[in-house]
């Protein structure tokens, strides 16, 4: 068990939220799926436009995860997910993590009103990657002083 942002770890359960495009084209959602796969994570993607993702059953909604996740993490812009408070809440997370510059005031406010913890920042500056080409990649520089998880995988 590793920590990572604020009192998460590696052994809680995470949902990443996302669509067809973030997830299939390799982008933001699909990444952060993959690095919480490669720590050992219980992580479940949520995509209503998409039914599998590499083999793996992707949810319609927060609301089929009903009891199995802790951490809901959010990779779409806030005007797309208008709800994700009250969905976090109904489905039974304790935290909402919001990747760069999808965070609101009025997302942090709803948050304090129902008892679930806001972190903020990028997930994929916990991640350990390899030198020299570590030097590349903004994550690696955002997430210097971060705490790290290792592959599991």
């Amino acid at each position: 068990m590793f920590s990572l942002a604020g009192e998460t770890t590696t052994a809680h359960r995470y949902a990443v939220v996302g669509n067809a495009d973030r997830f299939l084209k390799h982008k933001h959602a699909y990444k952060v799926w993959r690095t919480l796969k490669q720590f050992g994570c219980v992580v479940h993607p949520v995509a209503e436009d998409l039914q599998r993702l590499e083999g793996f059953k992707v949810y319609a909604g927060l609301a089929a995860l009903q009891d199995k996740v802790d951490v809901v993490v959010p990779c779409l812009k806030s005007e797309s997910i208008p709800n994700i408070i009250s969905q976090a809440q109904e489905c039974g997370a304790q935290f909402v993590w919001f990747q760069e510059h999808n965070w609101t005031e009025e997302f942090q406010e709803q948050a304090d009103a129902a008892g679930i913890q806001v972190i903020q920042g990028c997930l994929l500056k916990h991640k350990i990657y390899p030198k020299p080409f570590a030097y590349l990649h903004p994550c690696y520089w955002h997430g210097l002083k971060s705490p790290k998880a290792p592959k599991r995988r």
